[in-house]
């Protein structure tokens, strides 16, 4: 049957939970002359709006019972929507059992994530799990070419439009689209339930796994022109401020880079605490180029800038608290990419307005460093699973195992430094010193490496600012790993660290500690490493 004899709809169930558009849709189709069937607390919305309704159980003959549980589930139910209307057998089934035609489904599901998402007991959860509405939507789903089927209201005027352009009747582009919305609608619905009973069991890492989102938006491109990309968004976003769920004030919009770089920076911003002083982070291709403590965020800012100045040109700035005028101005001064906080003043939302394709993005809070979950990767023909690093060293978990022992200031840098590596491409060698970073080596293929190129961006970043000596004199310096040998902690040395923090684990540790007392190095060891790849 095509569209052009498609005959208009007569005949609609609608029963949802999210009544939103409710009304104004049940009255188009009254007005259309389409007879509408309804459940429970929809029936009584649209009756009290005076909108004629046929109850379900009128309609089947059937009454609701078990709570509720059984009223749609029924031949005259799924008969008059899985009957195909071109099929005289289906047809004569229908007469010889008195099932309607139902042309029309409008269903969302029980808020089940919602209640979960509420901390609500099992039984609770248990009991708002859908069952019928999962099965008109699959059998009206199945059935697109004769049936239209709405699980969300944002459809709503889409197949108003379409009933008006096609006297009655709907496009078959537009069932069959609605139709995959449908069949999506219910796998991550059943995903979600899925998940939650696998937590509800302890099963960290179940036998299967259902992986679904929300596409927040298509992307120009992914990370190389020639690559398609698009951004989108897990439910339990919800829960975790970040990328996902801040609200972008100005600016174009975040390409996939983009994404990738601030979803960087301000899990690494978050790693600190605002009761302990404003912290700024600066990441260019998700690695950090500065990252710095101070009294205010214009303070840390230029201390973060200053660690490698030429890289955070283009960057992306991620704060700890809100942002202010006076910072607002000094990152105003050199062109920016992003920028993400919790807050920001009315001064300086005007300020960053006159950049006009400066993103300024404003979360609500910081992410919890300390917050149990997964991340999750994909290789050729399948995925790696992992427990986010939410590792955190304190003084306690430090080792001393030099002869000299860390003044207290560098065991602050120490910290520091090491909360840094954790988010620095491995291999990561992290310089720190007064709580900034002053040289930073990342994702080289051996260590010793890292710590040189860290040493020379340094050395560069202190001549562009006509210091005297290096930045690297005085500082601490953090391994996201072991010291395989003592090469890199002699580099270090070299440069004029006075502290070092790392793993341990090496069959060299000897070696390396033996390396470190020679050079009156302080040296702790954490007993946990921080890699990155």
């Amino acid at each position: 049957m095509n569209n052009s004899n498609m005959p208009p709809i007569k005949r609609a169930l609608l029963s949802v939970s999210d009544k939103k558009g409710l009304v104004e849709f049940g009255q188009f189709l009254a007005k259309q002359g389409v007879e509408i069937l309804s459940t429970g607390g929809s029936a009584k919305t649209l009756a009290a709006a005076g909108v004629s309704v046929t109850e379900v159980s009128s309609h089947t003959g059937f009454p609701e019972m078990m709570d509720g549980r059984v009223k749609t589930l029924h031949p005259k139910i799924h008969g008059g929507l899985l009957a195909l209307r071109d099929n005289n057998a289906h047809i004569q089934a229908m007469t010889d059992h008195d099932i309607a035609n139902i042309d029309l489904l409008v269903v969302n599901l029980y808020p089940f994530e919602e209640t979960v998402e509420k901390g609500a007991d099992f039984d609770n959860c248990i009991e708002n799990i859908d069952i019928g509405g999962p099965a008109m939507i699959r059998s009206a789903a199945k059935n697109h070419r004769f049936v239209t089927v709405i699980v969300e209201a944002s459809d709503y005027e889409a197949v108003k439009n379409s009933m008006v352009e096609n006297k009655g009747a709907t496009s078959p582009e537009l069932r069959q689209r609605l139709a995959a919305r449908a069949f999506a609608r219910t796998a991550s619905y059943d995903a979600a339930i899925s998940s939650w009973f696998a937590k509800q069991l302890g099963e960290t890492y179940p036998d299967r796994i259902n992986i679904t989102a929300e596409r927040r938006q298509l992307l120009r491109y992914g990370e190389n022109p020639h690559q398609d990309a698009a951004f989108y968004v897990a439910r339990s976003a919800s829960v975790r401020p970040g990328i996902a769920t801040a609200r972008q004030i100005q600016g174009k919009e975040l390409s996939y880079n983009n994404l990738n770089d601030t979803d960087a920076a301000f899990e690494l911003v978050s790693e600190f605490d605002p009761k302990y002083g404003p912290a700024v982070a600066i990441i260019k291709h998700a690695n950090p180029c500065g990252v710095a403590q101070g009294r205010t965020l214009t303070e840390a800012y230029n201390r973060a800038l200053l660690c490698d100045p030429t890289s955070a040109f283009g960057g992306i700035i991620a704060l700890n608290g809100t942002l202010d005028a006076a910072t607002a101005e000094e990152i105003a001064k050199i062109f920016t990419e992003v920028v993400i906080a919790p807050d920001a003043d009315d001064a300086a939302i005007k300020i960053m307005g006159a950049k006009k394709n400066l993103r300024l993005l404003l979360t609500g809070g910081l992410a919890d460093p300390r917050t149990a979950g997964q991340i999750i990767k994909s290789v050729a023909g399948g995925y790696l699973l992992q427990a986010r690093d939410n590792g955190k060293i304190t003084l306690d978990d430090l080792k001393v195992v030099t002869e000299r022992k860390p003044t207290e200031q560098e065991l602050k840098d120490l910290l520091f430094a090491f909360t840094v590596c954790k988010h620095v491409k491995s291999n990561a060698i992290i310089y720190v010193k007064d709580g900034a970073t002053v040289g930073i080596g990342a994702g080289q293929m051996s260590r010793v490496d890292s710590a040189r190129v860290a040493v020379r961006k340094s050395e560069d970043a202190s001549t562009l600012a006509g210091l005297p000596l290096a930045m690297t004199k005085g500082s601490v310096v953090a391994s996201d790993a072991f010291f395989p040998f003592a090469d890199g902690l002699i580099h270090a040395a070299e440069a004029g660290v006075t502290a070092v923090i790392q793993p341990g684990g090496s069959m060299r540790d000897d070696e390396v500690i033996a390396a470190a007392n020679e050079r009156g190095l302080a040296m702790v060891m954490t007993g946990m490493r921080h890699f990155r790849h």
